[in-house]
């Protein structure tokens, strides 16, 4: 599934490619493109133009020239391409024009858990995003209440940061290799961890993601392209996450993969020692 990063990196070509232009024309293509929470069809965006694309987490919108904005999450394989070649997947497709120039911008989805969807705003965000934690990434991430947040319960920090309701945009990649940096055990229980410990976890999530962000985020496969089609090369730089029997870039001990939630954590045992 994308995370942040791979988000972001979406972000960053719609801004290039997509604000400015008026959309001329939306059309669904699959009953699951559309988010059952929308408040209208994507048809009725038509005459109106994009001011700017922002992003909280894992989602993001488009915001327009009305009180209307357009949300979207990528799901595990939702994509946003300009012109491809390629349309099996297409789940939408919103027609674009600046001038004489016109372009189209497909949302694709092989596996369509992703979605679009018509929402209003409330607080600055869509209403879909209302209950996300703001991600680190964000003026409004308030570190030492984050910090306290996490430090007061009792659940594993791995499962901590992973909740969207405490900070926004981790996933399982990013989670291993910011525990990885930081030199903690993914099964270290939150409230016996000092708050050091804890500001030094998100601290490392903040700059594994900030590296990736600039290499255009993780891709294993097709399933996450950036606008342009091309892909990631974070997956070069990973540390931990699917590394499992291979030695550690630190100490040299094998990184070892433990099941968690109904996935997989990998982790240094020499390197991140369990606390709790």
């Amino acid at each position: 599934m994308p995370e942040l990063p791979e988000v972001e990196t979406v972000r960053n070509g719609l801004l290039a490619h997509v604000v400015g232009r008026k959309i001329s024309s939306a059309t669904q293509l699959h009953a699951r493109a559309l988010n059952h929470r929308s408040i209208a069809p994507i048809e009725d965006l038509a005459g109106s133009t994009v001011l700017d694309i922002k992003r909280r987490g894992k989602f993001l919108w488009f915001e327009l020239d009305r009180p209307e904005v357009l949300v979207a999450h990528l799901g595990m394989s939702g994509q946003f391409l300009i012109d491809p070649r390629e349309t099996k997947h297409t789940r939408a497709i919103f027609t674009l024009n600046k001038g004489r120039s016109h372009t189209a911008l497909h949302f694709n989805d092989q596996r369509t858990f992703g979605w679009v969807s018509v929402e209003r705003k409330s607080s600055g965000v869509p209403t879909s995003v209302s209950s996300i934690a703001p991600d680190i990434f964000e003026p409004s991430f308030d570190r030492a209440d984050v910090i306290a947040n996490i430090k007061r319960r009792k659940v594993k920090i791995k499962t901590a940061i992973l909740n969207q309701n405490i900070v926004s945009g981790i996933g399982n990649i990013y989670a291993d290799e910011s525990l990885w940096l930081a030199r903690v055990h993914p099964e270290s229980v939150t409230h016996e961890m000092s708050a050091a410990q804890i500001g030094r976890t998100l601290d490392c999530a903040k700059e594994v993601m900030s590296q990736a962000i600039k290499v255009g985020g993780t891709s294993f496969d097709d399933l996450y392209i950036n606008v342009n089609g091309e892909s990631g090369y974070f997956a070069i730089s990973l540390n931990a996450y699917g590394r499992e029997n291979e030695p550690c870039g630190r100490c040299g001990a094998l990184i070892k993969r433990i099941s968690f939630a109904n996935r997989s954590s990998h982790f240094c045992p020499r390197c991140q020692k369990k606390r709790g």
